[in-house]
């Protein structure tokens, strides 16, 4: 039997390769004659980077940079030939503190790496978007490539600074990508603004506490209606924390980040090749349909005509949402072992979930 296993990372606790190393060590010990065949997974966010390395190799530039809130943080940009990949969950991404202040963050980094992408001789950036721990809209990124609020004045990101502005001039940035073709990578089709945006989907679990998401929402539309209003209701817009924004004002296209990981991998092929898909991610939820690895590879799955299962931190879905998502079946190690052991080894637990599933899947 060939089984494909392509998962996402489990935040926090298991990168993608660890977590498809993880599910093949488990359904091995129960299945040592399957062919077992890894295929890590990112919808753009944390470990697009390390994913895409490892299928297309290529030259891993290291980009000193600042995080959201001002420190150190190292950052590498994958070149592949003249084209390369930033994750921007690298400079700005909510797992790089444990601070909560998204009135105050920034993604003055992720310009720091386009920009030294462009300075490389890139013709082509691919910029990841997921896992942010921003709500700017891109400002600070914008700021990092020359974007100024007047003349000889940086624009300052930040939802506390936005609301000082009077103008915005993006010339220097757009000149500064004027020869490099920009590309979003993002599955997550949120507009910048109002109750499906950025502000109010996802800015409660960037530390946004309900009585400042009205306020926040309002700065953002300030800063949108002094740069182009029009874009902020385009569909990934609102992507980590409007940096989709301040993309498409650089004139940037979108893609959907499973889809570029997806074709790097050659996964369509692949799972044709297989008798089965397994797929995973930390948590198993309706949400998984807005953009998330296991709903894009149970997609693929299904046109391979190949049944998909999902192995998850925790399972929070039924059956029939399940199937909905394009899931035959779907696992919880928490269900299994408990939650206090899922995070104390996460490895461990996730590959005795793998072979516990082993038994009834493998023939």
């Amino acid at each position: 039997m060939h089984v494909l296993f392509a998962p996402d990372s489990f935040a926090g606790t298991l990168t993608a390769v660890q977590a498809a190393e993880a599910m093949a060590e488990g359904w091995r010990r129960r299945s040592p004659d399957d062919e077992l065949e890894l295929a890590p997974m990112s919808d753009g966010g944390p470990g697009f980077v390390d994913v895409l390395h490892a299928c297309l190799g290529g030259e891993l530039l290291s980009v000193p940079v600042v995080d959201q809130y001002g420190d150190a943080a190292p950052t590498a940009v994958l070149m592949v030939d003249d084209t390369a990949y930033v994750e921007s969950a690298q400079a700005c991404g909510l797992h790089l503190s444990q601070r909560r202040d998204p009135e105050r963050a920034t993604t003055y980094g992720v310009g720091q790496m386009v920009a030294a992408a462009v300075d490389d001789g890139a013709c082509r950036v691919v910029v990841g978007l997921g896992g942010s721990g921003t709500n700017d809209a891109g400002a600070g990124m914008l700021s990092a490539l020359g974007a100024t609020s007047r003349p000889g004045e940086a624009l300052v990101g930040g939802p506390r600074a936005l609301e000082l502005l009077t103008q915005v001039d993006v010339t220097a940035a757009d000149g500064r990508c004027a020869d490099v073709e920009l590309v979003i990578a993002s599955d997550v089709d949120n507009p910048l603004l109002g109750l499906r945006g950025a502000t109010n989907v996802f800015g409660p679990q960037k530390g946004l506490v309900e009585d400042r998401l009205q306020h926040v929402d309002a700065q953002l539309q300030r800063f949108a209606e002094l740069s182009d209003r029009a874009l902020a209701d385009k569909p990934g817009a609102g992507a980590a924390g409007g940096l989709g924004f301040a993309l498409l004002l650089l004139g940037a296209t979108r893609v959907g980040g499973i889809e570029v990981v997806a074709e790097a991998l050659g996964l369509s092929d692949r799972a044709r090749k297989s008798d089965l898909v397994v797929t995973g991610e930390g948590a198993f939820d309706f949400s998984s349909r807005s953009g998330k690895v296991p709903y894009g590879v149970a997609q693929i799955a299904s046109r391979a005509i190949r049944p998909c299962i999902a192995l998850a931190g925790q399972v929070l879905v039924g059956a029939r949402e399940m199937r909905t998502l394009g899931i035959e079946s779907a696992y919880s190690v928490v269900d299994l072992v408990g939650e206090e052991a899922a995070f104390d080894d996460p490895a461990v637990s996730l590959a005795a979930l793998a072979e516990r599933v082993a038994r009834t899947w493998s023939r």
